[in-house]
């Protein structure tokens, strides 16, 4: 076996109405303003959206919101965020949503916390975000695993490229995660979310020094 280090500092809220919590512990945080992101309208038309805003409502949490990530998550919503978050003086950011939703608050999150390095050049190991914003999560799909994990990936799609980031300022401080969250996801997203957990855990299996192994194929003449 391969030495290694294990270590899970994300505080997890695993059960029914677990997200009801949402607001007492982010306002453990003393935010001044939180920033919700979240991805298309079924967040809205879930009614966990108005969930959380009454939560921290309850609480006198002051908020401001950004929608609209996508599969694969985008750098110009990431600058949106950290733009939105400069004038709305943004200090905590809460994720609503799957994998990408996390990502790109991940990313908004160093950008916000590092405004004098433009965030893609800490995709490209240009820079290393030197601090980064208090986050946390709320799971509506079972997948990749992203609130657990110490790595942010973001597509420029300008130069057609998918770059990762890693480092401990990824953790998220919390997760919460309420199975009955997942109950409306389509029958094939739960089946690609499943995928995806196999495959993430799959790599790992097989690449343990490092790359991925459908990297190593070689496909010459397999036509």
């Amino acid at each position: 076996m391969n030495n290694f280090i294990y270590e899970t500092p994300t505080k997890v809220y695993f059960g029914k109405d677990e997200e009801l919590k949402v607001g007492k512990i982010i306002a453990g945080f003393h935010p001044k303003k939180v920033l919700v992101h979240f991805g298309g309208n079924s967040a809205r038309k879930s009614g966990l959206l108005d969930k959380v805003e009454n939560c921290l409502r309850e609480e006198n949490i002051s908020f401001v919101e950004l929608g609209g990530v996508v599969a694969n998550p985008e750098l110009p919503l990431v600058r949106e965020g950290i733009e939105l978050g400069k004038k709305e003086g943004v200090d905590f950011v809460l994720a609503v949503g799957g994998g990408s939703v996390l990502d790109s608050s991940k990313a908004i999150a160093n950008g916000l916390a590092n405004p004098e390095v433009d965030v893609w050049d800490f995709h490209c190991g240009k820079a290393v975000p030197q601090k980064t914003l208090p986050k946390g999560a709320i799971l509506t799909l079972a997948a990749a695993g992203s609130e657990m994990s110490s790595s942010c990936v973001i597509s420029n799609l300008e130069t057609g490229e998918k770059r990762g980031c890693n480092g401990l300022f990824n953790r998220m401080n919390f997760a919460i995660e309420d199975p009955v969250l997942t109950y409306t996801v389509s029958p094939y997203q739960t089946a690609c979310g499943a995928v995806d957990i196999a495959m993430h855990t799959i790599e790992r299996y097989f690449c343990p020094g490092g790359g991925y192994l459908s990297d190593r194929f070689d496909c010459r003449g397999c036509d």
